[in-house]
C-alpha cells in the first residue's frame, strides 16, 4: 500500500477504511478505530502529503480518491469508507467514479461543495515558525499562539510536528497544499451524480457550518440516497468533540461487514 497505514482488529468481512482531513493524520482517528474494530477489522491511512506518506505536488480530489482506490485494492477490492472533511471529499469522489470499490459510504461533517474559506493562514503561521529555536511542543504553542488564537486548532497542527526528526520539520507538504488550497476547498464539476447506489450517510456537527442546506441538497444531488444525522453539541471536528457518539452513529449504520 503506497499511504502510510495502520491496521486495528481481525475481524471478519470487509475492512473499513478510516480517511483523516487536512492537515491530519491517520493516527487523529485512533480512537474512533480502536471503536470500530471491536467487530471489525478497520485501517487508517495517512493522505499524501500528510503524516508519513509520500509528498507530490498534486494534491487534487482525482489524485486522493486513486490513492484511496489503491489501498482499497490492496485490502481485498471493497472496502467500508469513513472520511472527514477533505477525506470526506476524497471518499465521495472514490464512490462515484469507483462504485463497486465502496459498499458503504460514509461521510463526515463535510459536503461536495466549493467552499469560500481558505487554511492559507495556517500554512503562514506553521512556515512562519522557526523550527531550529523550539525544543519542545509547548514553546512551539506560544509561537503559534501569536497567529492562531485557538488553542485546539493549534493542538491539532501540532501533531503533525517532528521535534526529534534531523532536521525538526512538519509532517505536511506545506507547499503542496498552499499551492492545491483552491482544489482542497472546492470540488471537481467533472465528477459524475448518482452513480453510486450503496448506502450513504452524513454525519454532521451541530454547532459545525460545513453541512448547509445548499450542501445537504449537493449531497442528495450526488448520492440520492443519503441520509443526514447532526451530532448534538458538536463541531466540524466531532469524532473530537463526541466520540461516543459517532462511534456508535458508525458501528450502526456499517453493521458487520
Amino acid at each position: 500500500m503506497k499511504l502510510n497505514h495502520a491496521t486495528f482488529g481481525d475481524g471478519g468481512g470487509l475492512p473499513v477504511l478510516l480517511v483523516h482531513g487536512l492537515f491530519g493524520q491517520g493516527r487523529n482517528l485512533g480512537a474512533l478505530a480502536r471503536r470500530l474494530a471491536e467487530g471489525r477489522r478497520v485501517v487508517t491511512v495517512d493522505m499524501r502529503n500528510h503524516g508519513d506518506s509520500f509528498h507530490d505536488p498534486d494534491h487534487g480530489y482525482p489524485a486522493l480518491a486513486g490513492d484511496l482506490a489503491d489501498a482499497i485494492a490492496d485490502l481485498g477490492g471493497q472496502a467500508d469508507l469513513v472520511g472527514h472533511s477533505m477525506g470526506g471529499k476524497a471518499a465521495m469522489a472514490l464512490a462515484l467514479t469507483r462504485p463497486g470499490m465502496v459498499r458503504k459510504l460514509a461521510v463526515l461533517d463535510i459536503a461536495p461543495v466549493a467552499y469560500g474559506h481558505s487554511q492559507t493562514a495556517l500554512i503562514d503561521a506553521m512556515e512562519g515558525l522557526d523550527l531550529s529555536a523550539i525544543d519542545r511542543r509547548s514553546v512551539a504553542d506560544a509561537a503559534l499562539a501569536e497567529r492562531i488564537e485557538d488553542a485546539g486548532v493549534r493542538a491539532f497542527l501540532l501533531q503533525s510536528l517532528d521535534l526529534k526528526a534531523q532536521p525538526k520539520a512538519w509532517r505536511l507538504n506545506l507547499a503542496a497544499l498552499r499551492d492545491q488550497m483552491d482544489r482542497l476547498v472546492g470540488w471537481p464539476a467533472d465528477l459524475p451524480r448518482a452513480s453510486f447506489d450503496g448506502p450513504v450517510l452524513e454525519v454532521a456537527g451541530e454547532r459545525s457550518d460545513y453541512v448547509t442546506a445548499e450542501g445537504q441538497q449537493a449531497l442528495r444531488d450526488h448520492f440520492p440516497q443519503a441520509r443526514i444525522v447532526r451530532v448534538k453539541g458538536a463541531g466540524h471536528w466531532l469524532h473530537a468533540d463526541a466520540p461516543e457518539a459517532v462511534a456508535q452513529i458508525l458501528v450502526s449504520f456499517l453493521g458487520e461487514g
